[in-house]
């Protein structure tokens, strides 16, 4: 059988920086409510689909990453999508400078190494203990440690040669890493008051290198991000 996995595959993308002050209360509203950052992010492409559409982010390729600094009082938000974004609607005193927006285009290359940071909720799926018959889907249960964590990571990990989805149904990101040079950091769990009740979204940051086993797959995972909770600022895979 031929192969028809190309060498090259080309990223692009909008990624915008937004610098705000943590202590207004637009800002630390989010900060304390995984829905309201949620919502301050896609405040910014209002008008490209339906409102309600519940499609609506990943129509637009939205992801989002954020890291605060209590010291300094200040939220650096860094969204991609694939539209411009207007942010226009979040108050301008809660912004600390204009939003930074660049236009990504870059051509990725079978052998390219990438420096890359991404935070993931990483979890997995505990079984229901019903009959397998039953088709019940399991409980899906977060990894709390930096080794479980990056094991999730390491499964999904693409060596030269395999497919983009392993045989027990993970799907691969198109690179391999060394396990040794994998920075793990856990990160504070989010949450959600009511109306949203019961919403908790574990974090954990990786950081290291990645050698580019298959550019189409790769692109996908940054494109359309890694793992769950991708509503809630995980998954998306920045390199550089």
């Amino acid at each position: 059988m031929t192969s028809t996995r190309t060498a090259t595959a080309r990223f692009v993308a909008t990624h915008t920086v937004l610098t705000l002050d943590a202590r207004h209360p637009y800002v630390a509203k989010s900060l304390v409510d995984a829905q309201d950052m949620h919502r301050t992010v896609m405040s910014g492409f209002r008008g490209w689909v339906e409102d309600g559409d519940p499609t609506a982010r990943s129509q637009m390729g939205v992801l989002s990453t954020w890291s605060v600094d209590l010291k300094a009082a200040a939220l650096v938000l860094v969204v991609q999508s694939r539209v411009p974004g207007d942010w226009g609607r979040i108050p301008r005193n809660a912004l600390t400078g204009r939003p930074h927006t660049i236009t990504v285009d870059r051509t990725i290359r079978t052998g390219d190494v990438l420096g890359f940071r991404t935070v993931v909720n990483p979890t997995r799926s505990r079984p229901s203990g019903r009959p397998a018959e039953e088709k019940v889907r399991g409980t899906r249960v977060p990894h709390t440690t930096p080794e479980h964590v990056k094991n999730w990571f390491l499964r999904r990990l693409q060596a030269e040669g395999e497919p983009a989805t392993s045989e027990d149904g993970v799907a691969r990101i198109g690179a391999t890493a060394d396990p040794d040079a994998l920075g793990i950091r856990m990160l504070p769990t989010v949450t959600s008051p009511a109306p949203h009740k019961g919403l908790r979204v574990a974090r954990a940051e990786i950081r290291g290198s990645l050698t580019v086993t298959d550019p189409e797959t790769l692109v996908g995972v940054l494109s359309n991000g890694l793992g769950h909770a991708r509503a809630y600022s995980c998954g998306l895979v920045l390199t550089r």
